[in-house]
């Protein structure tokens, strides 16, 4: 894909999206059941995910620990971003790593201490780039990679989450 062709996709849903805002908001879902052995069966429309406890919980390394899936959340929306920002800027960009590794005390989540929190303590985003543009290009695709990635956003500004039940059966 190249830059003209990207803002040939994007410029009709940009028109849309200023004439009618409310159209731009979207709501995108997805749908776990759990299941045997600790498990959580998630369904999102685009694939099929086993979730289940990391090793360091008891987990037996077969199923998909949740804090790995956001790791990799973050590394693909910031892979696409990133390639975004480049074909719309013309920066060159033969290639591209993203990394991201977070640091965790599983401490907090097994409730084995009340001091410690639950949750990635800090979370870091790594890019190796194979490209000739200058450091200024760089800096630029970067921050304009941060600015546009909605999960590094959404990481870094957290959402207001709201928890709803209701029993199905008795």
């Amino acid at each position: 894909m190249n830059a003209d062709k990207l803002r040939s996709l994007q410029a009709p849903l940009k028109a849309q999206y200023r004439e009618r805002p409310d159209s731009a908001l979207v709501t995108l879902r997805a749908e776990g059941r759990v299941g045997e052995n600790v498990t959580c069966k998630i369904e999102t429309g685009k694939a099929r995910v086993e979730a289940g406890l990391h090793p360091a919980t008891g987990g037996d390394g077969h199923s998909a620990c949740s804090a790995d899936m956001l790791l990799e959340a973050l590394v693909g929306c910031a892979g696409v971003t990133l390639r975004a920002v480049a074909t719309a800027l013309g920066i060159p960009l033969r290639n591209a790593t993203i990394q991201a590794e977070g640091d965790l005390d599983f401490r907090g989540t097994l409730g084995v201490s009340k001091d410690v929190p639950v949750g990635f303590k800090k979370i870091r985003l790594h890019f190796d780039l194979d490209t000739d543009a200058s450091e200024d290009q760089i800096a630029t695709l970067i921050r304009l990679t941060e600015r546009y990635c909605v999960v590094y956003e959404t990481l870094n500004h957290p959402a207001d989450i709201s928890v709803l039940h209701r029993v199905i059966s008795r």
